[in-house]
């Protein structure tokens, strides 16, 4: 059986991937909540993973280009992203959103997700 666990997200570690993006995640065993602050002018590049992916936008602006297409995903929106479909994020505006995905991200657990991991 798998274990239950309960906390309050602001105990939860937050990572400072890089000056204008930070993360904090929790995980299951088929399920990963991530909340990420982007600062205005950051840019998640281009990338694709196996893992479903919903992106539920609280605040902000982010410019999505999906398999070539322009997305713009605003406060109170989501977007719904395939397994491995290519894609790539600029922010408009300071943004707060929670990523979903299954499975969990094992790159991000591990830390070895140098794309976002940027100086």
């Amino acid at each position: 059986m798998a274990e239950v666990r309960h906390g309050r997200w602001e105990d939860v570690k937050t990572d400072q991937l890089s000056a204008t993006i930070a993360r904090t995640m929790v995980w299951a065993d088929r399920l990963m909540v991530a909340r990420i602050q982007l600062k205005k002018g950051a840019h998640v590049p281009e990338h694709k993973h196996e893992n479903e992916q919903i992106t539920l936008c609280f605040a902000g602006v982010m410019q999505f280009k999906v398999a070539g297409k322009e997305i713009i995903v605003r406060g109170g929106e989501f977007l719904v992203l395939p397994s491995n479909v290519p894609h790539e994020a600029h922010i408009l505006e300071d943004t707060d959103e929670f990523d979903v995905f299954t499975p969990p991200r094992q790159d991000w657990i591990t830390g070895d997700d140098a794309y976002l991991r940027r100086k």
